[in-house]
């Protein structure tokens, strides 16, 4: 192997200059090893470039190369079958496998950049685009497979004839193509093994009897009425009744086992009260639109709520602790997750270092996650870990409600409505803006002392803003 000589390097040369343009950079790593680097190395490197298919003389093999995380082709020039084999996209470092679900079909053209499907995972789904413009030639797996990092999934033709695009009903040859329709003649049974009289036998004559001379006998008693499963008529169901099935996502089929298992870990309990809106209702009518003017964004009730429980967290550090085995996991930092509803299920984007923001910034933070959110572009890093949840279920007009913990968190605060209500102000009665709170916490480390005194920090908060500007 130490003894490559000119007659070896002229050989791989020759077969580099067939392939010169596909070989930008590897014939430049070839003739670095090949002239400043030991004959070991550059048959390493030789080795490298057989793996990637100049050395093999496959000619039909398509070629693959990654720059800036993106495919990049050979020229027509190189290949008879123009093709690019477009792989998994890279998964977060906590995924493993996803379900593939396809939006094209075989023989889609599609454009550089363009959508060809997604993967769904267990917290969101990654997009799977085309690298170039072409035409779906094959799937290499179905639609609702699993499938894992680095997998193969499509073919992509570059140039030449599209392959046809597949319909729902499959062709078959010329050959077999049926006659005219006609009706079909139905197959009769076979015949029994005694014959059967072509004509009813004569029915046996009945005695007559004068109508004088009958005698009426004893009357005979009415059978009671046998009951049926049949419903009257008029309280029938009208129209037509039908059911069907839908396979779960993977996304809820995670949600499903992960609510499960909180019920089932912790010792979940719930302590509820009510904040007056009134004067954060006010705050946010008058300076609505300064603030929008200055900072780009409309001042929201969310933000109050995640400034006052950031404060209240701080206070009460074991409502941001959680339990690992053991031990008691304190935290010095404040991860807020806030709970979004998708057509495809619930995400809990995290805003984090929530402590160090203002109002401005939290509000920011919430619409950059939102966005995010409804356009499908949440990473698993922008959900991953996270130390208090809020859920707003007022959102969709929810009274009272009793949240359950997003695990490993030890809490969650659910807001609900904001509903006109009479209170008692003062000794009067008064119509004020009143929303119920609701927490629940893991009883195993929050006592009830801790999680009251936790919510009547965040009411205090909400209702006197100015309680966060005096760290009181």
């Amino acid at each position: 192997m130490a003894s490559v000589g000119c007659r070896n390097i002229s050989r791989l040369f020759h077969r580099i200059r067939l392939y010169r343009s596909y070989t930008t950079n590897i014939s430049r790593q070839f003739i670095r090893c090949g002239f400043r680097q030991s004959a070991s190395r550059l048959q390493n490197t030789a080795t490298k470039i057989q793996a990637a298919g100049i050395l093999g003389g496959n000619s039909q093999r398509t070629l693959l190369g990654w720059k800036e995380n993106k495919y990049f082709h050979s020229s027509s020039n190189l290949y008879s079958e123009n093709y690019i084999i477009v792989n998994t996209p890279p998964f977060a470092e906590s995924v493993t496998e996803g379900d593939v679900r396809w939006d094209k079909a075989v023989g889609d053209t599609v454009a550089e950049d363009e959508v060809v499907g997604e993967i769904e995972t267990d917290k969101t789904s990654i997009p799977v685009s085309a690298p170039s413009a072409g035409t779906i030639a094959e799937f290499f797996v179905n639609d609702g497979d699993k499938v894992e990092k680095g997998q193969q999934l499509f073919k992509l033709a570059l140039t030449g004839d599209a392959p046809p695009k597949e319909t729902t009903t499959e062709s078959k040859p010329a050959a077999e193509s049926p006659a005219p329709a006609k009706e079909i003649p139905k197959e009769e049974p076979s015949a029994p093994a005694f014959k059967i009289p072509t004509t009813p036998p004569p029915a046996p004559a009945v005695p007559t009897q004068p109508i004088a001379e009958i005698k009426p006998g004893p009357p005979t008693p009415a059978s009671p009425p046998q009951p049926t499963d049949a419903l009257p008529a008029d309280i029938l169901p009208k129209g037509a009744r039908s059911q069907h099935k839908a396979r779960m996502t993977r996304m809820r089929q995670r949600i499903a086992q992960r609510l499960k298992d909180s019920q089932n870990t912790y010792a979940m309990l719930t302590t509820f009260n009510e904040v007056d809106m009134s004067h954060v209702s006010e705050m946010r009518k008058k300076h609505k639109d300064a603030f929008v003017k200055k900072h780009g964004v409309k001042l929201g009730f969310m933000s109050a709520f995640i400034k006052a429980s950031a404060h209240a967290l701080q206070s009460e550090p074991t409502v941001n602790a959680v339990i690992e085995n053991n031990e008691i996991v304190y935290r010095d930092y404040v991860d807020i997750s806030v709970a979004v509803a998708t057509p495809k299920g619930l995400v809990v984007p995290v805003i984090r270092n929530v402590e160090e923001m203002n109002y401005a910034d939290i509000e920011k933070a919430i619409n950059a996650m939102g966005e995010k959110a409804r356009a499908n572009e949440l990473a698993i890093e922008d959900m991953d870990g996270g130390t208090f949840t809020i859920s707003n279920g007022g959102v969709f007009g929810s009274m009272m409600g009793t949240p359950i913990i997003n695990p490993p968190q030890s809490a969650i605060l659910g807001m609900h409505a904001i509903v006109d209500r009479p209170v008692a102000i003062n000794g009067k009665v008064e119509i004020r803006p009143m929303m119920y709170l609701a927490l629940t916490y893991d009883h195993r480390l929050i006592d009830g002392r801790e999680a009251v005194t936790f919510l009547r920090k965040i009411k205090a908060s909400v209702e006197d803003p100015h309680t966060l500007l005096l760290d009181l």
